[in-house]
């Protein structure tokens, strides 16, 4: 005779089957999307636009940000995220231009006080090449997150997501990237610093002064037909130009 506890428990057994069905699609995309909540609530507390020097930038409390209970809370998601879980290209450029971003401030954290972040390191020891924090269970420097996982991906527009901690780096987000918004999150960054004439892109006359990032990372520029036709699909530029990568860079502390 099939009685009602039969039906309770056969019901049981289909709801928690279709909870650890459920389980196995949700959890994959749901370690893929960091949490960024925290890491977003203090963008917007410590990073605000500021004037320096003659350039514009987004200027970061550094003693704000050291000080705040959230900050290492933030440091351990980073750290214990699992990895493997990034599987689309989207997801890893905003992870890790979110790490190297998060990982630039500690750097300057822990360096404190200093003019510019390249005083954390020395000529022998440049502060790129310095450990900076853990990720899969090992130490990274910042140089291996732009130069080995970043640019290898091939998306030339992260040169205007990750920030170097300096005046004349693009603008440090007041959000964290994610792989839902990242290709307008990337758009954005990017028409924002060319159109930044204090450090993205001057035209005097048919002479256009470009930021050194597009020569230090020229041939990163090759998949988009050069230079010239990346810049092209940002600003209007007269028909007979010359680009020249000549506007000073400011390695000064993008401080508040």
């Amino acid at each position: 005779m099939f009685t009602l506890a039969m039906v309770h428990d056969t019901l049981g057994a289909g709801l928690l089957g279709a909870c650890l069905l459920a389980a196995l699609f949700v959890a994959p995309a749901t370690a893929r999307a960091q949490h960024w909540t925290l890491y977003n609530a203090m963008l917007t507390e410590h990073v605000a636009p500021a004037e320096r020097e003659g350039v514009s930038f987004n200027a970061v409390d550094y003693a704000a940000w050291a000080s705040d209970p959230r900050y290492p809370q933030v440091l351990a998601q980073v750290e214990s995220f699992p990895l493997a879980t990034l599987q689309t290209t989207a997801d890893k450029v905003a992870f890790y231009s979110n790490v190297y971003n998060l990982y630039a401030i500690r750097m300057v954290i822990e360096h404190l006080p200093l003019e510019s972040i390249r005083d954390a390191g020395s000529l022998f020891s440049p502060v790129w090449k310095k450990p900076v924090g853990m990720l899969g269970g090992r130490m990274v420097t910042l140089d291996e997150i732009e130069h080995q996982i970043l640019r290898p991906l091939g998306e030339a527009r992260i040169h205007f997501a990750i920030v170097c901690a300096s005046l004349s780096c693009p603008d440090l987000r007041r959000e964290a990237f994610t792989a839902a918004q990242l290709d307008a999150q990337l758009e954005d960054q990017t028409r924002r610093f060319l159109e930044n004439a204090s450090k993205g892109l001057r035209v005097e006359g048919s002479q256009v002064q470009v930021s050194q990032i597009f020569d230090w990372f020229e041939e990163d520029f090759d998949s988009a037909g050069g230079v010239e036709v990346f810049v092209r699909r940002y600003r209007e530029l007269p028909s007979q130009v010359r680009l020249r990568a000549a506007i000073p860079y400011d390695w000064n502390l993008n401080a508040q």
